[in-house]
């Protein structure tokens, strides 16, 4: 039976997320077979980085308008002034770099509805609440920081000592990450190697291939030499001791009890451990010091100087000779202004796009208002201290559950610091994230504090701030990045130039979401543009 906490947020459990049927594929098949379903979704691709653009060819004092001043804008305007265009950006907001956002103490922020909160976390503590790490085969973005002097650090994803829960099983407690892992890989290791010594694959291995099967589940299975995953030793110096190793007269380890594999099948925690094994997941993976908008600082130190900030674009039109926007300020109450150029590069999301005058064609029309947008909630949660490293030894990383929060992110960074921590305290996708955007955000933080003390009982006694923001109603972008209803058919004409405007962003990518993706998608068009510059 459900627990009471889970009534607060219901949501239809038959209608399968294609997020939780990536998750099912990748757990029952492994990660390649789940990659290779992405790829057709169009969520994972690889990144198509082939090294830094040189623009050769007369640009022939073309101007070029981009319309954003996030990650792919700003890529396009620091390619386009470098090969020699005149170019300016229109930006909404008082800072650049879009989704590629850090809140930190004393920073207000005020979504649609009205809904205000401050950041009251204590100094140098901060919440990205959007992109919050890089793949380290993100090459595009890896090479821009270098380039920018944006300094690095490595990010845990994967985190062995933390929690995997369910609150359908083991009573609702929540178990080691390290545990389930090696009791499953135990588990799968003994069937196999028992069907493959007792010869029941000779159709599909060699007798030779087969001696080598068992041979190599024996080591990663910690099997016995009757093949079976037992408590003991073995088992115990991977899934964890029950009394650790010590010194002197009470060093002597008592082995650790372990689950059945029938267990851990019902349980579903096995569910929850494949997604360090994706390929945008893997180790290593980065994330920039101080917070992930150091990237978006780093390109503006580059391209600050052409961004005109807190202008609200109301109209983009196509003219025979060139484009012209038409922008108020932001905040209201200022008057129209014009701009004119040759071209424009815009990157504003689809889903606010849909919302301005242009006159762009039909079909490019149609693209730009049928393509809905993710919904995604994270909630940042301040700490008196870092209970989780003091009691539970757990240094960075990610805890995950089936409760609405979907998961808690440890700080990759200050491991071993006094004083008040951050944790990503939810991380919440789909049904569950409307019904978090819905509410105040403080509403969210109680949320976020109610499930997550599941876990963590310190949660109440130890909490001090904390922020919640729900994507679909960051005013900016209006939901966490854009879903192609039918890709094969209107990505193609999504990349096109309509008439002297090109489209770019991550919702231009087959890598939707990421840094990446946005950036990858800019080159293009500034590519593209400037081979029908050159040939005109």
């Amino acid at each position: 039976m459900r627990k009471k906490s889970e009534e607060y947020m219901q949501t239809n459990e038959a209608a399968i997320s294609r997020r939780a049927l990536l998750s099912m594929i990748g757990t029952a098949a492994g990660s390649a077979v789940m990659y290779g379903a992405m790829s057709k979704m169009g969520l994972a691709k690889e990144s198509t980085w082939k090294g830094r653009l040189e623009l050769q060819g007369d640009p022939k004092g073309a101007s070029v308008l981009i319309l954003g001043g996030g990650l792919a804008g700003m890529t396009a305007a620091f390619e386009l002034r470098n090969a020699g265009y005149k170019v300016k950006i229109l930006e909404y907001r008082e800072k650049a770099g879009g989704r590629c956002w850090t809140l930190r103490s004393g920073d207000t922020y005020t979504e649609l509805g009205g809904f205000t909160q401050r950041v009251d976390f204590a100094e140098g503590n901060y919440i990205n609440p959007g992109p919050w790490r890089i793949p380290s085969d993100h090459f595009a973005v890896l090479d821009y920081c270098k380039r920018f002097g944006v300094e690095l650090e490595p990010f845990q994803q994967v985190n062995y000592n933390a929690y995997v829960h369910d609150t359908n099983a083991f009573d609702g407690k929540p178990q080691r990450f390290k545990e389930i892992d090696a009791d499953f890989r135990g588990g799968v290791s003994e069937l196999l190697a028992k069907v493959a010594d007792q010869g029941m694959l000779d159709e599909m291995v060699t007798e030779e291939d087969a001696e080598i099967l068992v041979s190599a589940l024996k080591s990663w299975g910690v099997l016995d030499d009757g093949l079976e995953y037992v408590t003991g030793e073995a088992s115990s110096s991977h899934r964890g001791w029950k009394l650790p190793e010590g010194g002197g007269t009470t060093g002597k380890p008592v082995p650790s009890e372990i689950n059945p594999l029938s267990v851990i099948l019902q349980s579903g925690l096995w569910s929850k451990i494949s997604g360090g094994h994706h390929l945008h997941m893997q180790t290593t993976m980065f994330q920039p010091k101080g917070g992930m908008d150091m990237i978006a600082r780093g390109f503006e130190g580059e391209v600050g100087d052409l961004i005109t900030y807190g202008a609200k674009v109301t109209r983009i039109e196509n003219t025979e000779t060139g484009v012209r926007a038409t922008w108020i300020p932001s905040e209201g109450g200022g008057a129209e202004t014009v701009e004119e150029a040759d071209y424009c590069i815009c990157t504003i999301p689809f889903s606010v796009l849909g919302q301005i005058k242009t006159n762009f064609s039909s079909r490019m029309t149609g693209i730009i208002q049928n393509m809905p947008y993710y919904s995604a909630t994270k909630v940042g949660l301040e700490f008196k201290r870092r209970f989780w490293e003091e009691d539970e030894h757990i240094y960075g990383g990610i805890s995950y559950t089936n409760l609405p929060i979907s998961q808690i992110s440890y700080p990759s960074t200050d491991y071993f610091s006094d004083g008040p921590g951050v944790l990503l305290g939810a991380y919440v996708w789909g049904a569950y994230s409307y019904q978090f955007n819905s509410l105040p955000g403080e509403q969210r933080v109680e949320k976020a504090l109610e499930y997550g003390a599941q876990i963590h009982p310190q949660y109440h006694d130890e909490f001090k701030a904390g922020v919640g923001v729900g994507w679909h109603r960051v005013p900016w972008t209006l939901g966490c990045f854009g879903q192609w209803k039918d890709r094969d058919a209107d990505y193609m004409d999504a990349c096109q130039m309509d008439g002297r405007t090109l489209m770019a962003g991550e919702h231009i990518s087959y890598l939707p979401a990421w840094m990446e993706g946005a950036i990858l998608s800019s080159l293009d068009a500034v590519k593209r543009l400037h081979e029908t510059v050159t040939a005109a």
